[in-house]
């Protein structure tokens, strides 16, 4: 690998099904699903790690851990493209190679998985994690793609049909995690 893997974490919906914004989302212990993802992507090894905000942005900016950069998204209502291009544009600024890509709604995300993706970081890397051959997330978009998927990425669709199109390479994780996501209040 060359150069360091940045995180991301889209968490500017208005969490429609879920209810209010994920962003504003906690544990039943009371902490935050921005902390848990955003501790997820530290712990695994990126760097920075950003978190992309916008439905309820100024009330969850607190809920974001120290050292984690807050993007504002405020065209949020847009869609998730619009919130995956922001978050892009700001790790442009940085020297990573890589992004690695997860929504806030994986609260119980393991750094492992994480791990087992930045193993494929590059410049040119574009992995997706699957859960029994179903895909998942997180997603790894090295560098070299952002320009081209930030024009492409429209409404909710953030990235899925590009990395359909481009025959993403899948990495199985099954075994360490169920990938699973959490669109209704638990």
């Amino acid at each position: 690998m060359t150069g360091a893997t940045a995180g991301i974490v889209l968490a500017a919906g208005a969490g429609t099904r879920y209810g209010r914004p994920k962003a504003l989302a906690r544990e039943p212990d009371g902490t935050p699903w921005v902390q848990r993802v955003a501790g997820a992507l530290t712990d695994a090894g990126c760097a920075p790690v950003l978190v992309a905000l916008g439905a309820a942005g100024q009330e969850a900016a607190p809920l974001v851990p120290a050292g984690v950069r807050v993007v504002p998204v405020a065209d949020w209502a847009d869609g998730l493209g619009v919130t995956l291009r922001a978050a892009l544009a700001a790790v442009a600024d940085t020297s990573a190679a890589a992004a690695l890509v997860v929504p806030v709604d994986v609260p119980e995300l393991p750094a492992s998985v994480c791990r087992r993706l930045l193993a494929h970081a590059s410049r040119t890397a574009l992995v997706r994690a699957v859960y029994d051959g179903e895909p998942g997330h997180p997603v790894l978009i090295g560098r070299d793609h952002w320009a081209v998927l930030a024009r492409t990425a429209q409404g909710d669709r953030g990235a899925a049909d590009y990395l359909r199109a481009h025959a993403a390479l899948t990495v199985e994780c099954a075994d360490l995690w169920h990938g699973a996501d959490v669109d209704r209040p638990r």
